[in-house]
């Protein structure tokens, strides 16, 4: 939820920011206005229910019967007066709400434009190989995770349906391998790790933003009134739902591992083969709760830890500042860390670190007390490892004939294995 009194006071930020998205801009002026009607039928609600009052005791002072019956003529009068104005002043509120749902997270120094309008900040990782050179042409994440018996999309097929699969053998143990690497590095830098639901409320869903225009991604339960959830953010964000914290010892930082569910509704021919693009994967999720004045710092941390889990299995990648129009709605800015790809010969989005500010504490009412006041909190969230991530492990430490080199820094969580060979 947006700052009311902000856009009120100075809405050019505002303007500016939905024509950096490609959004509605009008839809600035519609909320002012709408603010300005809820004002005006709350005043005149409350003027009413006061003279209500002062009219209702002047029933209590009638010296005669006749005085009596006129001021209880007139109280009956204006308390239908009162209900009328109540019910405007609901329904003024209400359509503020409305307009005010359908606005998107303030920018902050996110680039204009669409999808292809991000920014390399960076590369960074070991140069990507030559194979070429190397005598060899690589064969795919899918091919290598098949020759090797650790990646099975038919049966997943045949037994969920398209974009399904099984991972085997090595195939989860470097999934699981990941996933705790992840989880020792959040654990180092101070993060609280959790297991979470990954059912959540239409409150909670909704409150972090995720049912604004990409809700068919999102699977639904009407028979529980339950949503899956796409990633542990949405457990992260509504842990602390109605809640006043304390931050005065530095942001509440907890690190989520779950299983995620993704209808991928808008993503028909992408990606189709092997599971760059599936239903369902696991993943090591970031979020934070800190001060809106230490947020992009605390933004930037986040990233910083990502790149370290990036080092760590020694992938080629490059650092982009996305723009704002492919932004969630949720995000005022968004980093994505995107490793080299051989057989595509294309980067792929790995990671992905949000500074969302206030946007959703506003929404699920999270605040901290400082100076005797409440004021909503600055929200933050970053990816540390997916099961995706296997997709460029296994493409860019193969081996010509077939099997794959385990990246140094997880060879301990897989009992020193140094190479990936097909099952004897």
């Amino acid at each position: 939820m947006i700052d009311l009194r902000a856009l009120r006071e100075n809405p050019e930020p505002f303007r500016a920011s939905q024509r950096a998205r490609g959004a509605d801009v009008s839809l600035v002026d519609r909320i002012i206005e709408a603010d300005e009607a809820r004002r005006t039928s709350l005043a005149g609600f409350e003027s009413l229910r006061a003279e209500q009052k002062t009219v209702s005791r002047s029933v209590g002072k009638a010296s005669t019967p006749e005085e009596r019956e006129v001021a209880l003529r007139g109280a009956k009068e204006l308390a239908e007066r009162v209900r009328q104005a109540e019910a405007s002043a609901n329904a003024a509120a209400a359509e503020l709400d409305e307009l005010a749902s359908q606005f998107q997270n303030l920018i902050e120094g996110a680039p204009a434009g669409g999808e292809e309008d991000y920014v390399v900040l960076r590369h960074e990782g070991p140069a990507p190989r030559d194979f070429a050179a190397e005598g060899f042409e690589p064969a795919d994440h899918l091919a290598l995770g098949e020759g090797l018996d650790i990646i099975d999309t038919r049966r997943g097929a045949k037994v969920s349906g398209a974009r399904f699969y099984y991972l085997k053998g090595w195939g989860m143990r470097l999934e699981l391998a990941l996933l705790t690497a992840a989880l020792d590095k959040a654990v180092e830098h101070g993060f609280i790790p959790m297991t979470t639901p990954t059912l959540v409320t239409p409150q909670v869903m909704g409150g972090t933003g995720f049912l604004g225009a990409h809700s068919d991604e999102i699977y639904y339960l009407p028979a529980d009134d339950l949503y899956l959830t796409g990633t542990s953010e949405v457990a992260l964000a509504g842990y602390h739902t109605d809640e006043i914290l304390d931050l005065s010892a530095g942001p509440k930082r907890y690190m989520g591992w779950s299983t995620c569910y993704r209808r991928e509704a808008g993503a028909a021919g992408k990606d189709t083969r092997g599971i760059i693009r599936v239903h369902q994967f696991n993943k090591a999720e970031m979020f934070s709760y800190c001060r809106p004045e230490d947020a992009a710092e605390e933004h930037q941390r986040l990233l910083a830890m990502e790149e370290e889990m990036l080092a760590l299995v020694g992938l080629p990648y490059r650092v982009i500042d996305t723009a704002a129009g492919d932004l969630g709605s949720s995000a005022a800015r968004k980093f994505d860390c995107e490793a080299w790809l051989p057989t595509q010969n294309r980067w792929m989005e790995v990671t992905s670190t949000s500074n969302c500010t206030t946007f959703q504490a506003r929404r699920l009412s999270i605040r901290e007390r400082r100076d005797g006041k409440t004021a909503p909190v600055a929200t933050l969230n970053g990816t540390l490892a997916t099961t995706r991530w296997m997709v460029a492990i296994l493409e860019n430490q193969q081996r010509a004939d077939g099997t794959v080199v385990v990246p140094e820094g997880l060879r301990p969580y897989l009992g020193g294995l140094e190479v990936i060979e097909p099952a004897a």
